[in-house]
């Protein structure tokens, strides 16, 4: 039985905004860490059923890094974006605009490696560095 964790935050932006910054390879590197200490040199998004997508993650000082990764599996613009993950696990991105903000909810299967809470934090802040670019405009 897998683990889902759900994280959100609410942006002060409309949604064509939140969407672009959330779905363009030129938005996605400068929100695409957890913490200052890492960073996003690059993103591949090719945003339709069946596309996929690849985000390399690295420490600052190149010590480490990973890519993230995986394909979408559902695509309504503007509303939702569905995609397996690299290794099987399931994550679904709502978009829900109200009063000129838009709501960004994200929904994963935890892996195994790391504890879910630790999880959470982690792609909470993630999800809290793209408030931030989004808002900026």
């Amino acid at each position: 039985m897998s683990i889902e964790i759900t994280v959100s935050v609410e942006a002060e932006c409309g949604l064509a905004r939140a969407w672009e910054c959330w779905t363009t390879p030129e938005c996605i590197v400068l929100w695409n860490h957890a913490s200052e200490d890492w960073r996003c040199p690059s993103a591949a998004n090719d945003l339709r059923a069946g596309g996929s997508f690849s985000y390399r993650m690295e420490a600052v000082d190149g010590s480490m890094g990973f890519d993230f990764g995986g394909v979408h599996t559902e695509i309504e613009e503007g509303r939702l974006i569905a995609s397996a993950l690299g290794d099987g696990r399931k994550m679904r991105v709502s978009f829900e605009e109200s009063g000129g903000r838009t709501r960004v909810v994200e929904t994963f299967e935890a892996e195994g490696s790391n504890p879910p809470e630790r999880q959470r934090l982690g792609w909470q802040a993630i999800l809290d560095n793209f408030k931030l670019v989004a808002e900026r405009g």
